[in-house]
């Protein structure tokens, strides 16, 4: 006997025998439903007063009957929520409405959760007859925004559109634009961004700086969104109608991944995946996947393995306990240790190994200091935002070949040179820092060995990229990173870099507010100025490190910062040799 899905209760016998006697009913192929059929669901609702819909297979076979109440029905299991991104379900919704009314938001949204080939409403006359017939369908992605195509026939007798062929070219097109999206082999995503303090400009630049992130990680990025919110859903981040829209679009564009601006606590996470059935990241997550990508030396991967594992752990679940190990013994049957407890196990004790043997790299540094130090030459270390022309700096003035991209955090790897200036001078200049907003704070514990070497700089270089509109917001995190770490003592120089792309009229005017120097890195345009200041700077009064001595504390290692190129010194033998820079500036 078949099964009636649905709002059964309180139907009389006659009622469910008619309505399992539905399943005998066929249909051609070629249309959304017969005029028989209609009438048939139009004369159960009415005396039901309740919608009544079936869902029919392509060879026009009713495969489910559903009953709701007044207003809507619930369709049953049907399978998992993504059908395909190039296959519609094979189904298609017919059901009725009482008062004639169009396709519902919930009919809109289950035909495309579900992929369902069609969704049509046909509309219950006064006297129980079928009468007006709307239906939708699916369309691929078209750059208007729609979802969906929906069209109202005045009379369900009326002229009705081949099914088959609609959605043999429907399938195709899909097809065809999934092999477009396929050719560049890389992952799609939709960025997510959720402004909660009102300023919508600076969640714009966060959005924008995320955009960067992931162009970096190696993302397509195919659309982005930014919600106003007073305040943050514990579930889901977003709004749940937000939400809806964003699986909508996603399923239509075809994406494989959501990055959200915020970092998401593990439950959000995973109620966020769980609706959309897409691979969701935030952004520390992000940052640790380019971390991953860029690090070349051993040290710099044990530092971001360390990171990875921590951020992680807490995010560990256990989707069943089938592989729980049972333990013998009286007293002792039953459930053992999980496989989830054994991963965390396991994850606690690689975080330790790996703590450990940061340690041992820490006093490893702290020897090799030492043994500069013992030279007595300067050390200037070049900090600043990520992406602000660091290394091209570090290339212009000492002939240095190192990795230079207009990405964010390009290079990971420690660079260290020697510069001699005018005066026969020579210095250690070394490309450490580079910093950003809201990095994960187990990123900054793993690399808390590379931050001690800015504790023997003489002379801070802060790079700020004087074209970024953002740059306001850029020196102020830098700054407060250095504050955090007492740093802000040490003798420091503004270098306005990208200053080309700027009138002369905006150069003289941040200069007389922010002073220091305005320069091009790329096209080398001001060096011998940057080169003069930094000589005064460094070798004045009171600016020589046998004047005083910054107090190390490890302990300051929280705030938001990053690694362009984690420091770590080379022998001093090993650096190139001395360069006289003035006169190639």
């Amino acid at each position: 006997m078949k099964e009636i899905y649905g709002n059964t209760l309180g139907l009389k016998a006659s009622e469910q025998s008619r309505l399992r006697n539905t399943y005998r009913r066929r249909v051609s192929p070629h249309e959304i439903v017969s005029p028989e059929l209609a009438r048939h669901l139009t004369e159960l609702s009415r005396e039901t007063n309740r919608q009544v819909g079936v869902l029919l297979n392509r060879k026009g076979e009713i495969e489910y009957v559903v009953v709701g109440n007044a207003h809507k029905l619930e369709l049953p299991d049907i399978g998992r929520a993504r059908a395909g991104q190039v296959r519609l379900r094979g189904l298609r919704l017919v059901h009725t409405h009482l008062k004639s009314e169009p396709l519902t938001k919930d009919d809109l949204t289950d035909l495309a959760l579900l992929r369902l080939d069609m969704v049509a409403a046909v509309g219950v006359g006064d006297t129980g007859l079928p009468g007006v017939l709307h239906y939708a369908h699916l369309v691929p992605e078209n750059g208007t925004g729609d979802f969906w195509s929906v069209t109202t026939l005045p009379d369900v007798h009326d002229s009705q559109p081949d099914v088959l062929d609609t959605l043999e070219a429907l399938e195709e097109e899909l097809n065809r634009k999934a092999a477009a999206r396929t050719v560049s082999g890389r992952d799609k995503a939709i960025l997510v961004a959720v402004c909660l303090n009102g300023n919508r400009a600076q969640a714009e630049a966060s959005l924008a700086e995320l955009k960067e992130l992931a162009r970096t990680a190696g993302v397509e990025v195919i659309d982005s969104v930014l919600q106003m919110r007073r305040e943050a859903d514990p579930r889901y981040l977003i709004g749940r109608g937000k939400l809806e829209d964003l699986n909508l679009r996603s399923m239509q564009a075809m994406a494989d991944v959501l990055i959200f601006d915020k970092d998401l606590t593990p439950s959000q996470g995973r109620h966020i995946s769980e609706a959309t059935s897409l691979k969701v990241i935030d952004r520390s997550q992000l940052i640790l996947d380019i971390f991953a990508q860029r690090a070349q030396s051993a040290e710099g991967k044990l530092q971001v393995e360390l990171a990875q594992l921590k951020y992680r752990l807490p995010r560990l679940v256990q989707s069943d306990t089938s592989l729980s190990r049972l333990a013998g013994g009286i007293g002792g049957r039953g459930p053992g240790e999980t496989k989830l407890e054994i991963d965390r196990r396991r994850a606690r004790d690689r975080i330790n190994h790996l703590e450990k043997r940061i340690d041992a790299l820490s006093r490893e540094r702290e020897v090799r200091r030492a043994q500069r130090n013992r030279r007595e030459l300067p050390v200037i270390s070049i900090v600043g935002y990520t992406n602000a022309g660091k290394s091209t700096l570090l290339n212009a003035i000492t002939g240095s070949e190192v990795l230079a991209e207009n990405k964010l955090f390009a290079t990971l790897d420690p660079t260290s040179r020697r510069l001699r200036f005018p005066q026969e001078r020579e210095v250690i200049i070394t490309d450490t820092v580079g910093f950003i907003r809201d990095l994960p704070k187990d990123l900054v514990a793993a690399f808390r060995a590379t931050l001690e070497e800015l504790y023997d700089a003489d002379l801070l270089l802060h790079v700020v990229d004087a074209s970024d509109p953002s740059r306001d917001e850029q020196v102020q995190a830098v700054e407060n990173i250095l504050d955090s770490l007492d740093l802000m003592q040490k003798p420091r120089l503004m270098v306005w870099n990208k200053a080309d792309l700027l009138t002369p009229e905006e150069v003289g005017s941040l200069l007389r507010t922010s002073g220091g120097v305005a320069i091009s890195a790329a096209s080398r345009e001001g060096l011998a100025a940057l080169l003069a200041k930094a000589d005064t700077t460094l070798f004045a009064e009171g600016a020589s490190r046998n004047l005083g001595v910054v107090t190390r504390d490890a302990s300051h290692t929280h705030g938001t910062i990053g690694f362009d190129e984690a420091p770590s010194e080379e022998p001093l033998e090993d650096a190139e040799e001395p360069t006289q820079n003035l006169g190639a500036a």
